[in-house]
């Protein structure tokens, strides 16, 4: 029998002091042939950072401007449009809409196509001749805050820019201005809807709905597949008669009973804890939520057929999951990003069910008013799903 070595272990000798740098370097060598291997982890290693650099650099931006904005005029004058520069040139107001009617104007805020409506009423520009420092009236969707604030913050510019006594001053001016000191040409009058206090629990609990959903079901089923290839219970999968979509069904049913049950959680918590009100159809949340919820489990089973492993259908999943709540409107105004990063948040689910749940809890919109939102989500379901049984299929074979 070999007498134990020096260092407890039977039949293994002291390793000679000299080759420490020559047996750390082997090592070294063995680690990064693996890592070359596994070229999931090596790209998270390298995407993510530059993920951030470009999202915060380029997307992200605390105080948006170009904000959607619709105008009902009920007069067209030299000051309306003069009123309407100035707004534009504030560079918060991006003039987007021209409801015809007041109906018109809500249903666009309900929707959420626009985040003011700015209301200029018949006589405006007679009223300012006289100087009756007539109102204009300004609608403004309060749901974001930060989205909203700094737009009705620069409101005050308006009066100042657009007017009064230096456009009209070559006019004759309102009348009674003299040497005392006359009143404003006009008063702007906000009304934030939805949210008029400011309260951010209003918006961040129904947000936290879509993303809680979003990083279980993502997590839940992205281990799904790989786990039964690293458990050696694939075989038997193999050898039942059981097609692909009936696996892939078989899989994703129990999770979505799982994301019900947590959004029951977060409701019932938004409502009794946050006070968050529930203004809309709770059917219609409902029956959206499972939709967002399959078309997030359809996600991450596609991911669950791509990895090799459970560790690199994490990391998937974690490279997936940072765009989705950085660009969705949950921690950023969505209004503020550039055009190329709306345009690929608009691919994610988390972007539409945001506005969705929003909509139906804090201003009562109907399905018609989510109609797109609801298209691309079942949009984004249906491609998920149909990637996700051809990844499978691929997978068997």
């Amino acid at each position: 029998m070999t007498p134990p070595g020096p260092e407890g272990l039977p039949g293994l000798p002291a390793p000679a002091g000299g080759g420490f740098f020559r047996r750390v370097g082997a090592m070294m060598r063995k680690e990064f042939l693996q890592l070359q291997r596994d070229r999931v982890s090596f790209a998270t290693m390298i995407l993510i950072p530059l993920l951030q650099l470009v999202l915060f650099g380029y997307a992200i931006n605390t105080t948006p401007r170009h904000l959607p904005t619709a105008v009902l005029a009920h007069e067209n004058t030299a000051l309306t449009r003069a009123i309407l520069a100035a707004l534009e040139n504030t560079g918060y107001f991006a003039l987007t809409a021209r409801p015809a009617d007041e109906a018109a104007a809500e249903a666009l805020v309900r929707a959420g196509q626009v985040l003011f409506v700015v209301e200029i009423p018949a006589g405006f520009e007679r009223a300012v001749r006289r100087g009756e420092s007539p109102a204009l009236l300004v609608a403004a969707d309060a749901t974001d805050p930060v989205a909203s604030g700094s737009a009705l913050s620069a409101l005050s510019q308006i009066v100042e820019r657009a007017v009064a006594r230096e456009r009209f001053a070559g006019e004759g001016g309102p009348q009674g201005s003299g040497t005392e000191t006359a009143p404003p040409a006009f008063v702007i009058r906000t009304h934030p809807r939805y949210n008029p206090a400011a309260v951010t629990q209003l918006n961040i609990v129904p947000g936290l709905l879509g993303t809680i959903l979003t990083m279980t079901m993502l997590i839940f089923t992205a281990l799904s597949v790989t786990r039964e290839v690293e458990r050696g219970t694939m075989e038997t999968l193999l050898a039942m008669p059981i097609r692909p979509v009936e696996i892939m069904l078989g899989k994703i049913a129990p999770y979505v009973m799982v994301g019900a049950v947590q959004a029951g959680m977060i409701l019932l918590a938004g409502w009794y804890v946050f006070g968050v009100p529930m203004v809309g159809s709770l059917a219609l949340l409902v029956a959206l939520t499972a939709l967002f919820i399959v078309a997030n489990l359809s996600i991450g089973y596609t991911f669950s057929t791509v990895a090799q492993n459970q560790l690199q259908a994490v990391q998937m999943t974690f490279m997936y999951f940072l765009p989705n709540i950085l660009l969705s409107g949950f921690m950023f105004p969505f209004a503020g990003m550039p055009r190329w990063a709306q345009w690929l948040s608009e691919t994610m689910p988390l972007t539409h069910y945001l506005r969705i749940v929003r909509g139906i809890m804090l201003k009562g919109a109907d399905a018609a008013d989510l109609a797109r939102d609801i298209a691309m989500l079942a949009a984004i379901m249906l491609v998920a799903m149909l990637i996700a049984v051809s990844r499978f299929r691929q997978t068997l074979d």
